[in-house]
């Protein structure tokens, strides 16, 4: 197991800038209870002394709004790992989801996909603040998550024992047009889950599997896929596409920190978990249905992908998508997938904080999606 930590990796080369403006901002417009969305002051990160790694090194960075969207296009949004601003800085959580609410129909958006690590600690007040942001989507938008590793009771060093469940039930769930239903062995878990919905003339199956997924578990997702063989499949996992636009492979000799296979959680459960490669061969190649996969977890700069073929010749575009290294967790950053009516997926990554639009090659691209 490498021992280079995430935190530790953070405290090696990236100072997380100070903290939200002094005072108390009201959220505008959407509360009965006031209260619920006032954004706090976060507390100051700790100051390390070490270099600050420039992350905008690299970005093109253009003012406003994301361009208006393709004719007949709607968008899916994707909220990478939110554990800072569920610990430190909750308001910048809160503005990503009210600027999704206040552009859901500007911008056609049918579904929020949340990749995990929601919290960075698994704690009540990180689990609170989380819950809050997200509840701003309640009645509006129908969002879709699973755990990263950070939700775990020790970031996964040991055990899958989690809050989640606590803050985000079944029960509020269960009785959405777009739940499907969950791990069939933990029916009172949302750690595994799968959900329905419909956009653009299209019929869409979202599987969302917890960090390193055990056995099991993809034994159940094989069986989802299948009974929805007619819908176009998407997977949001949490470890998929390293930062070397490979998938996360524990068999090759390749460099790749915090692999699932490398956790503690894989050593104290006999290494009932899976990695990008064994998600890859163990069920998305089984199904002629799947159409993309999004992750986030990996470091660096937190961006990768690729594009393979499937035993039917089927081109599966692969996505990691990850901001927690930029200042204050993440800068606010989203990524906007557009869908259009000619199955090309257009992808922008845009931050309502900054009101900024990243439009480098490796934030700004499209590609084709494959018909099922």
């Amino acid at each position: 197991m490498n021992n280079i930590t995430r935190r530790t990796f953070l405290q090696q080369g990236i100072a997380l800038t100070a903290g939200a403006s002094a005072g108390l901002t009201t959220i505008r417009g959407l509360a009965d209870e006031p209260s619920m969305f006032r954004l706090p002051e976060a507390p100051k990160p700790p100051e390390f002394k070490d270099p600050v790694v420039d992350l905008y090194a690299d970005a093109v960075l253009v003012d406003g709004s994301p361009p208006p969207l393709s004719p007949g296009a709607f968008t899916i949004a994707m909220l990478p790992d939110t554990q800072y601003y569920s610990e430190a800085y909750p308001g910048i959580y809160k503005e990503q989801t009210l600027w999704l609410v206040e552009s859901q129909k500007e911008r056609n958006i049918a579904c929020v996909l949340h990749v995990g690590d929601l919290v960075n600690q698994n704690l009540p007040e990180q689990w609170k603040n989380a819950r809050a942001a997200m509840n701003l989507l309640d009645g509006r938008i129908p969002y879709f998550f699973t755990t990263g590793n950070h939700d775990y009771d020790d970031a996964g060093g040991r055990t899958r024992g989690t809050l989640l469940n606590s803050y985000f039930p079944v029960a509020k769930f269960k009785d959405l047009k777009t739940f499907g239903g969950v791990y069939d062995r933990e029916p009172k878990g949302m750690e595994n889950s799968y959900h329905l919905f419909s956009a653009g003339g299209r019929n869409f199956l979202v599987l969302c599997l917890e960090f390193g997924p055990r056995r099991d578990v993809i034994r159940w997702a094989n069986e989802v896929v299948s009974a929805h063989r007619d819908r176009e499949a998407i997977l949001v996992t949490h470890a998929f596409v390293y930062t070397d636009n490979r998938r996360y492979d524990h068999t090759k000799p390749w460099n790749q920190l915090w692999a699932p296979h490398d956790y503690g959680l894989a050593k104290h459960t006999g290494d009932d978990v899976a990695d990008g490669e064994e998600l890859w061969q163990e069920l998305i190649c089984r199904h002629e249905s799947f159409i993309f996969t999004i992750n986030g977890h990996v470091l660096n700069d937190g961006l990768g992908r690729l594009v393979s073929p499937t035993p039917d010749g089927r081109s599966i575009p692969q996505m990691l998508y990850n901001c927690q290294m930029r200042p204050k967790g993440g800068d606010g950053w989203l990524r906007l997938l557009e869908m259009c009516p000619d199955r090309t997926l257009n992808v922008v990554d845009y931050s309502p904080t900054r009101n900024q639009c990243n439009v480098s090659a490796k934030n700004k691209f499209s590609v084709p999606l494959a018909r099922c």
